[in-house]
């Protein structure tokens, strides 16, 4: 999981700075790291309820 978001994190990056005019690329990878930083934080916290 962290390695998907360290390379999610270098897409943006990348993106952002090869395609300046293709906002919406920008716009879809960066909704993506959202999602994934959220899906991330619910599964965090229902594992430490199922072990609390």
């Amino acid at each position: 999981m962290m390695l998907f978001l360290v390379l999610l994190a270098f897409a943006i990056v990348l993106i952002g700075a090869a395609v300046a005019g293709m906002q919406y690329l920008l716009a879809i990878a960066v909704l993506l790291l959202i999602a994934d930083v959220g899906y991330l934080a619910v599964c965090s916290a229902l594992r430490r309820r199922q072990a609390g």
